[in-house]
């Protein structure tokens, strides 16, 4: 490949990864980025219109730029015995996922069976529709069943007093409804290989950003039936399934590493305060031989919150290896007065 068409492919990936954040001005930012004219950077913004990895919209004074959909699929499916996770993959997703590297392909392949089988042996639906939309940037994947609910069921199941407490449980991961037939893996390591990956269902919205290593939960203002999980992966993304499994599990490949984000026992306004939150979120820890706890978005904790976790559960469990990331110094002081160090 000579230098120009590798710098001209580096021109033109850039303008695809980041005219979502630049619509209007991504020739500006093409140009300072590559010290090159806006004449030429416009020279590739029409090529990208015309292989229609691009759209525009609006008058030359006022135009935007957006990334144009090269497929947009969708269909419906009976929730029955007769549906596997794998034909579906194989005759209706892989064709459309277009040319992608291998380990792109392979993220896609264990995150889309993984969340269709939950579908397929948890939901207790009748229905399953998946949506498709593939640019030239990324892809992303929608799963929307019509059944109990994902939160709802492990609630009920697990006796959990909140929704909200059945996503804590999933996130730290090893949990499962079916253990004789399921690891409880499946979303725990789907949402470290997606960029973005989403699940709505009652009245919780989860939402793990890989860019930010961060977990969000809200509360959905219009309850919704059944379960929706949205998966998006960067089309040109360097992860790959080994690299994200290895950073949880030990020598002998099981998964015995977790992150457990802290924020996620705040329901509310509420204060981490109390020994009863702090076992709450201690809840299965125990199956884990590291354990982080990630303090992102906690702006303070309580003595006895902190020392439930940091001494009287270290004390009780001291195979069970402890550390904690992202405090603030208020958080960092009551884990100190606890006792423990990092």
């Amino acid at each position: 490949m000579t230098k120009l068409r590798k710098r001209t492919e580096e021109i033109r990936k850039f303008i695809v990864a980041n005219v979502e954040h630049h619509p209007k001005d991504i020739a500006n930012v093409t140009a300072k980025k590559f010290d090159i004219s806006r004449q030429a950077v416009n020279k590739h913004i029409q090529v990208l219109v015309e292989q229609k990895d691009l759209q525009t919209s609006g008058t030359t004074q006022s135009r935007h730029y957006s990334l144009q959909a090269l497929e947009r699929w969708e269909n419906s499916y009976a929730l029955n015995k007769s549906l596997e996770e794998h034909v579906v993959w194989q005759n209706d997703i892989e064709p459309r996922l277009g040319q992608m590297s291998e380990n792109v392909m392979d993220i896609w392949q264990y995150g889309f069976t993984e969340m269709l089988n939950n579908a397929i042996d948890h939901s207790s639906g009748t229905k399953v529709d998946i949506h498709l939309i593939r640019t030239a940037a990324n892809c992303e994947i929608i799963i929307r069943d019509n059944g109990e609910g994902i939160f709802k069921k492990i609630q009920r199941i697990l006796n959990l007093t909140d929704e909200r407490q059945a996503l804590l449980e999933l996130a730290k991961g090893k949990l499962t409804t079916d253990p004789d037939n399921h690891s409880g893996e499946g979303i725990f390591f789907s949402s470290r290989l997606f960029d973005s990956f989403w699940i709505l269902s009652g009245n919780v919205f989860y939402d793990h950003r890989q860019e930010q290593e961060v977990d969000w939960i809200d509360e959905n203002e219009f309850p919704i039936t059944g379960t929706t999980v949205s998966m998006q992966l960067n089309n040109n993304s360097h992860r790959n399934i080994k690299q994200v499994f290895d950073s949880f599990t030990d020598e002998d490949y099981s998964f015995a590493k977790t992150v457990v984000p802290v924020r996620l026992a705040q329901y509310g306004h509420e204060k981490l305060i109390s020994r009863s939150q702090a076992k709450r979120l201690l809840a299965r820890i125990e199956r884990f031989k590291v354990v982080m706890f990630d303090f992102e978005g906690v702006e303070m904790i309580g003595q006895a919150f902190a020392d439930e976790i940091f001494r009287v559960f270290s004390k009780q469990h001291p195979d069970v290896k402890l550390s904690y990331v992202k405090t603030c110094q208020e958080v960092e002081q009551m884990i100190s007065r606890a006792g423990f160090k990092n």
